[in-house]
């Protein structure tokens, strides 16, 4: 197979020809149909997820058809088209057995803890906990977009925030998880803020639904959070960080309303100071997202089928595997472009 690979982190990666992968017993290998450019991907590249493990290939939310089966599957069979949760849960743990699979504690992650789908096969593990049979004419990027940015959004939103139509969200960081939040806020009846550094970005926010656009570059956090309260005076209801910076962690809380509900899916190359006594006095909530159990996608899905809600909106860029490298160290831009990068991959099905 051709796929991404890189020996060495934060050296630009090549694609090659590597070998094929071999579904486990309880597993499938998936041929990729289409795959995501994420800034979690980035992290990994550049060293700060210490589940890789080098030589590696990157790349974990994707579409697909199933080209091989273990022996052990029951659910699923060569030629169907699926997705899977970047998280995928062994199905056997405690918190498997509580419905939290998101959080297993004997995870696997395609791109992070084995090679991933930034190639033309991926193989997937316990697929019949983690797959997620899709239509046939679901739009491709909608479909892989679904197993990174808009799980961890919706879940984060949804289950762990429980915002709800009326309520005023804020969501620092317009990129594709930013941007997923913001789509998914409006489709919920959420009135929405868009909090970036970027013209390119907010106006990608305002055209998929921010009501409201603050660009804090160069202003101060008393600034930032005063452009806010324009729109919301008395504090926002949830708001969500999906940036991964101290300085926007803390704009976060503190624009929130008295018992108000932060979201936090932005990766932080280290833990940052968080403002304890407004989280305090303010009786406020702080909650992680971590992805979204296979077995709860169906809600999302149905938003996604029934025209609510378009991942495929986000797409600004549609790459070949070849371009798959320079993507990649393009997010290394202090203000990487606005949107979300699919590469599409093709590789003939077995006759």
């Amino acid at each position: 197979m051709r796929a991404v690979y890189f020996e060495e982190f934060g050296a630009l990666p090549e694609v090659r020809e590597l070998p094929d992968p071999v579904a486990s017993a309880a597993g499938v290998v998936v041929r990729v149909e289409a795959t995501g450019v994420c800034r979690s991907d980035w992290h990994g590249w550049m060293g700060h997820d210490p589940d890789i493990r080098l030589p590696h290939v990157p790349g974990h939310e994707l579409v697909g058809v199933i080209d091989s089966v273990g022996p052990d599957v029951r659910r699923f069979a060569v030629g169907q088209r699926v997705t899977v949760p970047f998280v995928c849960a062994c199905g056997a743990c405690p918190e498997c057995a509580g419905g939290n699979g998101q959080v297993c504690r004997n995870q696997t992650q395609p791109g992070f803890t084995h090679w991933g789908s930034h190639a033309e096969l991926v193989a997937l593990h316990n697929a019949d906990v983690n797959l997620i049979a899709l239509p046939d004419n679901l739009d491709a990027g909608a479909a892989a977009l679904l197993g990174c940015r808009f799980a961890t959004s919706y879940r984060g939103l949804v289950h762990q925030a429980r915002l709800v139509a009326g309520e005023t969200l804020v969501v620092l960081g317009c990129g594709g998880v930013g941007l997923s939040a913001v789509m998914i806020g409006r489709a919920l009846g959420a009135r929405v803020v868009a909090v970036d550094i970027s013209d390119a970005a907010l106006e990608a926010a305002a055209r998929v639904g921010a009501e409201h656009t603050v660009n804090s570059a160069g202003l101060a956090e008393s600034e930032v959070l005063a452009r806010i309260r324009e729109f919301a005076p008395d504090g926002a209801e949830v708001t969500l960080e999906a940036l991964g910076r101290e300085s926007t962690v803390a704009v976060a809380i503190r624009s929130l309303a008295i018992r108000g509900r932060h979201v936090q899916i932005g990766l932080l190359p280290e833990d940052p100071k968080v403002p304890l006594g407004v989280v305090i006095a303010r009786e406020l909530t702080v909650l992680g997202s971590h992805g979204m159990p296979a077995h709860d996608y169906s809600e999302l899905l149905a938003l996604v089928t029934s025209g609510r809600l378009r991942p495929q909106d986000l797409i600004s860029h549609r790459i070949t595997l070849e371009d798959a490298p320079a993507a990649l160290a393009a997010m290394s831009a202090p203000a990487p472009a606005a949107g979300v990068t699919l590469i599409e991959v093709a590789r003939p099905a077995r006759s």
